[in-house]
C-alpha cells in the first residue's frame, strides 16, 4: 500500500510515459507534486523502487520504468490526455480521507462470536519516521468490547522511541481511525503526506509537536498543514 504522495508520483510517471514515452524530470515531478525540493522526490522514488512499482533502467540517464500499478485500488486519475494529472486517493491507505462518521466495529471488522477480525495494515515507526504504509499483511482477532465505536486498523511497531509509554519494538497497536486528537494523545501522524510515525501529540500555537517517549529522541515540531492525524492509539498487543 502506498502513501498519497507515492501514489501521485507513480501515476504521474505512468501517465507521462504513456503520453510521451519519456519519464518526467525531477524538476517536473517536484512541480507536479508541489514539493519544495527534489530530495522529497528522491525519497518517494526510493520507496516506490523498494516496493517494486518502478525501477531504474541501466545505462540510461533519467530512465524510469513503471513495473506495476496498485492492484487493490481504483485508479481514479484522469484517463483522457490533455486533462492534466488528477489522481484520487488510494482507498484503504493510511493517507485516505477520513471517514465521514464513526461506525460500529462490525462495519470494519468481521465479527466471529465475541471477537472481531481487524486488518494489520503494515508497520509504523516509533523512531525515525519511515514510509509506513504497506499492503495488508494479515489480521488479528480483537474482543468486540475493546473496539467500541469507530473504524479500526492495526500496525506493527518498529523502533524504541515510545518505550517509556510502554510501547516496545515488535508490539502491535490498535488504532481508531480519525483526523482529530487531544493534546497528549498518542497518534499515528502522517508527515508531509510521505512518512508516518507513532508519537504523542502536542499543539504549540499553529504548529504541531510530535513527542517521543524516550529521552534519546528529540521532539519534532512541524508547521501548519504538514501533519495530518490518521488515528489514535486504542490498545496494544504483545506476545511473550
Amino acid at each position: 500500500m502506498l502513501t498519497r504522495k507515492q501514489y501521485e508520483l507513480l501515476m504521474f510517471i505512468h501517465e507521462r510515459l504513456k503520453e510521451t514515452g519519456v519519464p518526467p524530470s525531477f524538476d517536473e515531478m517536484k512541480d507536479a507534486l508541489d514539493l519544495r525540493s527534489k530530495s522529497g522526490i528522491h525519497r518517494l522514488i526510493t520507496a516506490l523502487e523498494e516496493r517494486g512499482f518502478i525501477r531504474h533502467l541501466p545505462n540510461r540517464a533519467r530512465a524510469l520504468e513503471v513495473v506495476r500499478l496498485p492492484d487493490s485500488v481504483t485508479l481514479g486519475f484522469a484517463a483522457q490526455r490533455g486533462r492534466g494529472f488528477s489522481p484520487s486517493l488510494i482507498e484503504g491507505s493510511l493517507g485516505r480521507s477520513p471517514e465521514p462518521a464513526a461506525r460500529n466495529a462490525s462495519s470494519n471488522a468481521e465479527e466471529v462470536g465475541e471477537v472481531a477480525t481487524v486488518p494489520v495494515m503494515g508497520r509504523i515507526a516509533t523512531g525515525v519516521p519511515i514510509s509506513a504504509i504497506e499492503t495488508r499483511s494479515h489480521s488479528i482477532s480483537v474482543p468486540i468490547d475493546m473496539l467500541g465505536n469507530g473504524n479500526h486498523f492495526a500496525l506493527e511497531v518498529r523502533g524504541d522511541s515510545m518505550i517509556e509509554a510502554g510501547i516496545l519494538d515488535g508490539d502491535t497497536v490498535l488504532i481508531r481511525r480519525g483526523d482529530t486528537a487531544d493534546n497528549g494523545d498518542i497518534v499515528v501522524a502522517l508527515i508531509d503526506d510521505e512518512e508516518a510515525t507513532l508519537k504523542r501529540l502536542r499543539r504549540k500555537g499553529a504548529s504541531i509537536a510530535l513527542e517521543a517517549a524516550n529521552p534519546a529522541y528529540e521532539t519534532r515540531i512541524f508547521g501548519p498543514g504538514r501533519v495530518r492525524i490518521q488515528g489514535k492509539l486504542s490498545a496494544l498487543f504483545r506476545r511473550y
